[in-house]
């Protein structure tokens, strides 16, 4: 690219705190490789995975120092010789399956099968937030949770004011699922209402989950997508339909569970994580256009 040959960015140079994010202004501008697109970044996400690396508690630990940030949505500036799907100029949204890909800078390198067009109805900031939350919730969703998705069978979203909790709403809503939701304020139940769940619950109500019954009848739901299985993993095998499926998307710890709860109902429990994903952006791509 012509033109500039330093921007700035975002670095980490010591595991920690938010203390530790220091803006440096000297960082030259990467260059594409020929199957990559520099982009021109408008906005960055921000997702609990890159606190966990930034602050050293993550499975990966990459080299210091680094530009965190996987998820950003800006300007194609450049691309590759063997980029055909984008040109400079086009708006686009990346979100890249390695956590810590260079995001928090003013210019950013992606491959051009991480890139995606940004629509013109979305803002920057919305792109930005599309990766992985959106890619997670439709891997939980429509990929680990797939049987037991069909209309009129019943999701709870356990934790479904965040981002990926949002998404997970959402995607249910159109599938045609009835969609139940917790969240731990009032400003974030309407926020899951405001979202299509048919009902919302205060998780930190001591009798939530007896009026999560009530509301399926006493069967309880079909799907858990949980984002804290270290700490709601025994009330969701206590609560899961018979033969249901939950599908733990984040954990922060250990949990003791009782496996006969699993027995008695034939449920299931399985994990997911995004990176194990392959081709999910262009599984999720098609789902939006069908």
């Amino acid at each position: 690219m012509a033109g500039r040959a330093l921007m700035r960015a975002v670095r980490v140079a010591q595991f920690g705190g938010p203390e530790v994010l220091k803006v440096d202004t000297n960082v030259p501008v990467p260059a594409p490789s020929d199957t990559q697109v520099l982009v021109e970044v408008k906005a960055a996400g921000v997702n609990p995975v890159d606190t966990y690396i930034r602050s050293g508690t993550y499975a990966i630990k990459p080299p210091l120092p680094f530009i965190p940030g996987s998820d950003v949505a800006g300007i194609v500036k450049d691309v590759g010789s063997k980029v055909t799907k984008f040109k400079p100029g086009e708006r686009v949204f990346v979100s890249r399956k390695m956590y810590v890909a260079d995001g928090y800078a003013e210019y950013s390198v992606a491959e051009e099968t991480d890139t995606s067009t940004l629509g013109e109805s979305l803002t920057f900031q919305q792109g930005a937030g599309v990766g992985i939350p959106y890619f997670t919730a439709f891997r939980a969703l429509c990929y680990v949770a797939r049987e037991k998705l069909k209309a009129g069978n019943t999701v709870l979203v356990h934790g479904a004011s965040g981002a990926v909790g949002l998404a997970c709403v959402q995607i249910a809503v159109a599938k045609g699922l009835k969609v139940l939701g917790t969240a731990g304020t009032q400003e974030g139940m309407d926020m899951v209402s405001s979202q299509g769940a048919a009902a919302v619950f205060n998780h930190k109500e001591p009798d939530y989950t007896e009026k999560i019954l009530e509301e399926t009848g006493g069967v309880g739901p079909d799907i858990i997508i949980e984002m804290l299985a270290n700490v709601n993993l025994q009330t969701d095998m206590t609560i899961i339909n018979k033969n249901g499926i939950i599908v733990a998307v984040g954990s922060r710890g250990n949990i003791e569970i009782n496996p006969r709860l699993t027995m008695q109902k034939e449920s299931t429990y399985t994990g997911m994580i995004l990176m194990n994903a392959s081709q999910v952006r262009r599984r999720f791509s098609n789902w939006r256009k069908g």
